[in-house]
């Protein structure tokens, strides 16, 4: 390892344009512990004390100037790229739960020493990248001006390993694991790891060997100190570096995203957003739907725009301009709003109604605009042998095994074990913008199950796209803090957060719901047994009940633009 810091490039080789770019390659940069983190740093060639953008990231730094790199150098900033501690070229031991805040401080301040360097940092990337921003942005270190993270949430627990309801991100978690961290030689199998029990040694299914982070992660189930320690969002009242975040709506991390921006724009008003009808990877166009020529943006020009302000004092027409852009599909247009959810908005509900048959496509499932006068249930039957197949939505991160977007939930509407309540069609456009919740009230013969719901925007062909969904594990029914076992039979009225959308519902089209109790492996299945998830190898079924009508008035709650505005 020694020798790779002593026979570091440094040497100036022309670019493709007519600029010469100055190049140093696999740069020692020190931390505060000893460790050495390797990183290759661009410079103009016709300027001096320049501000810099960072790129810290866990997939290789590469051997030179990628050319989505390129235009900040030809802008006439220094780019550096560097591998974050224990990845490629770089010392250490990869902790991604603990090392990101300390390395990212230490890697600004070692770049406002530098002699080439004016002072002024900016942070840039997406996914594990945008998450190093975030973590680097909570130490408020002077030197950075100014970040702009792309699909990367701003929470460990609730984005990356755990729902909001309290279940396991489990093929994200472990796809991403076998991608990323598997032993040399071991090929994984996504459709077998997924399958694995008990969880707790899942990571050796799918990746050959031991992850600390994910052991880590299976110790401690609910929200509890650990994370909160390590959360971004619970310490964004400590964070004053003006952020310009974008997402997806198809992306795992959008509703944190906007959570943050919500936050953040209330504290300082510093901070911008944009989410579009993409998923995890903005440039990917999904097969079963085309959102046309307005849902590509120029990211790169806006970046340049970001950083002229905050790194280079220029003014920038962008601060002029409403803070939130979000995409509506269905209008397949974009909206500009000062602040999220929009002020406009307005509090909507559709109540579930049934003659008691809801199962499948084939029910009598309804919703309607008030709870019906009869009280009825929906029954059915929940076995986490069998359980209902992820078809599409905001999943992560490898559509080749794990599809994601728009995808027609027909064949997910087949199965008995699925609810399904839909409106009539609608006389009018309705345009839904906002987080999505559900409430429910439920009984199962389980001490603990789950219960999930998904948004779904019905065409006049019959096409059934889903635009959100989500889980609740019913022993976090009362905080994700602390969990409280059921009582068998018992009537429990819950929340299920189902995401965050902006659509138009158009005229003629249907606004449906589906219940259920899986949608695997997005989330792990819940064994019904009350036991330790991670330990269980048991699993048992449940007989579910979900309770509607005027005594029990389980319902859809959405945010709605009245028309005009």
């Amino acid at each position: 390892m020694r020798t790779l810091w002593l026979t570091v490039a440094c040497c100036a080789t022309l670019s493709a344009a007519t600029n010469a770019i100055f190049k140093m390659m696999r740069v020692p940069v020190p931390m505060r512990d000893g460790v050495r983190l390797s990183a290759n740093v661009f410079l103009p060639s016709d300027r001096a004390h320049v501000p810099a953008i960072l790129v810290r990231t866990p997939y290789g730094k590469g051997d030179d100037l990628v050319p989505n790199y390129k235009a900040f150098v030809d802008r006439g900033y220094a780019v550096i790229v560097q591998d974050v501690r224990g990845r490629y070229a770089s010392e250490g031991i990869f902790e991604p739960l603990a090392q990101e805040p300390q390395d990212g401080d230490d890697t600004i301040n070692w770049i406002s020493r530098q002699p080439w360097s004016n002072g002024k940092v900016g942070m840039i990337g997406g996914s594990y990248l945008g998450i190093a921003q975030w973590k680097a942005a909570l130490r408020n270190n002077p030197h950075l001006k100014a970040i702009f993270p792309v699909v990367s949430g701003d929470d460990d627990y609730r984005d990356r390993f755990y729902s909001t309801g309290g279940a396991i991100k489990l093929g994200h978690r472990l796809e991403w694991l076998a991608e990323n961290v598997k032993a040399r030689g071991y090929e994984p199998d996504f459709n077998k790891f997924i399958w694995h029990l008990p969880l707790r040694t899942a990571d050796v299914a799918a990746t050959g060997r031991v992850v600390e982070s994910y052991r880590q992660a299976m110790d401690h189930p609910a929200f509890d100190p650990f994370w909160r320690a390590v959360s971004t969002a619970g310490h964004l009242d400590q964070m004053h570096v003006p952020v310009f975040a974008v997402g997806g709506w198809y992306d795992n991390y959008a509703e944190s995203d906007l959570d943050a921006y919500a936050f953040l724009h209330k504290a300082s008003g510093l901070s911008r957003i944009l989410i579009g009808p993409w998923p995890h990877n903005m440039s990917i166009k999904f097969p079963e739907a085309d959102f046309g020529p307005a849902s590509s943006v120029p990211v790169r020009r806006l970046q340049l725009e970001w950083f002229d302000q905050w790194l280079m004092g220029k003014d920038s027409a962008l601060l002029s301009t409403p803070p939130v852009q979000v995409f509506v599909m269905g209008s397949n247009q974009w909206r500009e709003e000062r602040e999220w959810p929009p002020a406009a908005a307005r509090l909507k509900s559709f109540y579930l109604d049934s003659a008691g048959h809801a199962n499948s496509l084939e029910g009598d499932g309804l919703l309607r605009e008030r709870p019906s006068r009869r009280d009825a249930e929906d029954f059915y039957l929940y076995d986490p042998r069998n359980p209902v197949p992820t078809r599409g939505g905001a999943v992560c991160c490898n559509p080749q095994v794990f599809p994601w977007g728009p995808l027609d939930q027909r064949p997910v509407e087949k199965r008995d074990d699925v609810l399904v309540y839909s409106t009539p069609q609608f006389r009018s456009d309705l345009e839904v913008l906002g987080p999505v919740r559900v409430v429910l009230y439920v009984a199962s013969s389980a001490r603990d199950t789950d219960f999930t719901a998904k948004l779904v925007d019905v065409f006049p062909d019959g096409n059934a796209r889903i635009l959100s969904d989500g889980i609740l594990r019913l022993r976090y029914r009362e905080s994700l803090e602390h969990a409280v076992l059921a009582n068998p039979g018992e009537v429990y009225e819950i929340s299920v957060d189902a995401g965050v959308t902006a659509n138009v519902f158009q005229k003629g089209h249907r606004l449906r719901l589906e219940v259920s109790s899986s949608n695997f492996p997005r989330f792990d299945r819940n064994p019904n047994t009350g036991g330790p998830i991670a330990e269980e190898t048991r699993l048992w079924k449940a007989n579910q009940t979900i309770f509607h009508g005027r005594e029990h008035p389980s319902r859809i709650d959405l945010m709605v633009i009245p028309e005009g505005k």
